[in-house]
């Protein structure tokens, strides 16, 4: 946990830091907002800020949105002045601490930050196989190809090699190839110097550099450009990058773990994805197995976001019932790991006992009634097959014994009444398959606001960006702004706002 504390705090920024400090925090301290997001930008990293209510709590939130720092913002605050906190709440803090700063407080709030639990729970031999591997590979610095189906949990598995590596205690940074534009991810990966592009106003370091000493994930790979591919591949032999705008190569020292949804073999054979690239990749490759060929972890998963989720929202314990886990045990499971834990999420809401039954099922999808097959059978060993053959055999490991059968057993399948049924939305390997459901003009909005926020408000940057000229991206804005949407502003002093 990398803990930034933002302000004075009229002299209790000392006792909060050692008390974040005894919780096993990293803290570092900066006096003002401009001073917090240079820490970030010089690639310091923060797990979450907490600052000064006197300072300008809106100010920090909107910088960190418009920079793309993923880091929730808290904030605190001398005595129980409740109008500040609810003014910190509405600027977009996610919590408020009064001071002098509370052991247990401050402790609880380190807790829930960092309790997006990246625990793995499984119980199925399917699984053990992968984790076993993962076990066997997680201490080196080999780069690591992680590939599966939509909602197997990917990521969940790269933060699991990290945590059983030697850099468990260095950073660990995630990009998303498939949600940066491709004009902008070249920067966000590896920085830019000021003035590198309109709008760059100040030096930016870059993925590679924030994760320097620790782990960096490039995540769903195959949607990156082929361009930008030929780069990454320099970087990822090389260990060396040059920032956008840059003169000088920067050395770097990390571990590179990549995901994807796609057959990455067929992607490179195909000439989507660089052959080349592919096998630096694949130094070892883990293949995650679906939900489906996973029935083991079907009833310990279904009861552990059951838990979860009756804690989260106030409620008694839910457990699940017979009957409610033979309808889990027979569905096909297309959106895997993730579609239950909101089936699971639902059920808990739907249920009006401490017990969820079939009533408060809703299981989405049009695919035909799939009875699992037993824990122990051959079906499993495809998925285990491919988990060992990623790195030549099991090399020795040994999986747990056999799943013995708990009081879940599959049932026929119980389908909920028609009019149960959520619509279903297409789904695919696409890069697309995320905006089916939506209109061409909310995307259009959303990414040009989205641009216009990279380039710090300055149209003439986000117009050659998005390949519109710059009388265009005005109307449009123009238009967004009436209907109530929030437009950044144009970058100070170097354009006007007006619409021509």
């Amino acid at each position: 946990m990398r803990l930034l504390i933002v302000g004075t705090l009229e002299g209790y920024i000392s006792a909060a830091g050692k008390i974040a400090l005894q919780k096993g925090a990293k803290v570092a301290h900066t006096d003002s907002i401009d001073g917090a997001m240079n820490a970030l930008r010089t690639g310091q990293g923060a797990d979450l800020v907490m600052i000064d209510v006197k300072l300008d709590v809106g100010m920090l939130v909107d910088h960190l949105k418009n920079e793309r720092f993923a880091v929730p913002v808290v904030a605190c605050g001398v005595g129980t002045d409740a109008q500040a906190a609810v003014r910190a709440i509405r600027a977009g803090a996610k919590e408020y601490i009064p001071l002098p700063p509370d052991a247990n407080l401050i402790a609880a709030v380190l807790e829930a930050v960092a309790e997006e639990s990246h625990a793995i729970v499984s119980r199925d031999p399917a699984m053990a196989a992968t984790l076993g591997l993962a076990d066997q590979i997680a201490p080196s610095d080999a780069s690591v190809l992680i590939t599966g189906e939509s909602g197997t949990g990917k990521e969940l598995m790269a933060r699991y090699l990290h945590r059983k590596s030697r850099r468990t205690n260095a950073p660990f940074v995630s990009v998303n190839c498939a949600a940066i534009p491709e004009n902008l991810l070249e920067s966000e990966l590896f920085g830019h110097e000021k003035g590198a592009f309109t709008g760059a106003v100040a030096r930016r370091i870059g993925k590679f550099e924030e994760a320097n000493g620790g782990t960096l994930l490039l995540d769903e790979i195959s949607e990156m450009d082929l361009r930008l591919q030929a780069k990454l591949l320099r970087a990822i032999q090389e260990r060396v990058i040059d920032r956008v705008g840059g003169s000088q190569p920067v050395k770097v020292d990390i571990r590179i773990l990549a995901t994807s949804n796609r057959d990455m073999l067929s992607e490179a054979k195909a000439g989507r994805f660089r052959e080349d690239l592919y096998f630096r990749l694949n130094v070892v490759g883990l293949t995650l197995p679906p939900l489906r060929e996973r029935p083991a972890d079907i009833a310990v998963l279904a009861q552990h976001f059951a838990a979860k989720y009756s804690e989260a929202n106030g409620l008694p314990q839910r457990n699940v019932g017979a009957q409610a886990m033979g309808m889990l045990q027979s569905h096909y499971w297309r959106g895997n790991v993730r579609e239950l834990e909101n089936t699971m999420h639902r059920a808990v809401l739907l249920s009006r006992g401490t017990e969820i039954g079939p009533e408060a099922i809703l299981l989405t999808g049009a695919e035909p009634s799939y009875t699992a097959p037993a824990a122990a059978s051959p079906a499993v060993a495809p998925a285990a097959a491919r988990a060992a053959s990623s790195y030549g055999g099991a090399g020795g490991y040994t999986p747990p014994t056999a799943y013995q059968p708990t009081q879940y057993q599959p049932q026929p399948a119980y389908p909920p009444a028609p009019a149960q049924l959520s619509p279903v939305i297409p789904t695919g390997d696409s890069a697309t398959a995320p905006l089916v459901g939506r209109t061409v003009a909310d995307v259009e909005r959303d990414l040009i606001i989205d641009t216009l926020k990279h380039t710090l408000g300055n149209r003439t940057h986000a117009a050659t960006i998005l390949g519109i000229s710059i009388r265009t991206l005005r109307n449009k804005l123009k238009e967004y702004n009436e209907s109530g949407f929030a437009v950044p502003p144009p970058a100070s002093g170097l354009e006007s706002e007006a619409v021509g």
